[in-house]
């Protein structure tokens, strides 16, 4: 099984609630229309929680960088991943 995992930072223009509704109602089912063609096995969002929730995590560890999702895709094989 081969995973990708991408960290994602919304464009500066977007809100945090506009983005995750793109992600959500736009981008996943643009994924699903071409995850036969693309061979993927499985696609999985996270999305953030507000900062004012995070923020008291973040500072725990000390991290300095705030993401709004992680997006996971999953294949079966490298070849499968690309044909």
């Amino acid at each position: 099984m081969i995973k990708l995992t991408f960290c994602l930072v919304r464009l500066p223009h977007l809100t945090r609630e506009a983005f995750q509704a793109y992600w959500l109602e736009t981008h996943a089912p643009l994924v699903a229309s071409v995850k036969d063609v693309l061979r993927i096995r499985r696609y999985v969002q996270t999305h953030s929680l507000p900062s004012a929730v995070s923020e008291g995590i973040r500072a725990s560890r000390q991290a300095t960088a705030e993401f709004d999702g992680v997006a996971e895709l999953w294949w079966d094989s490298f070849e499968t991943m690309a044909p």
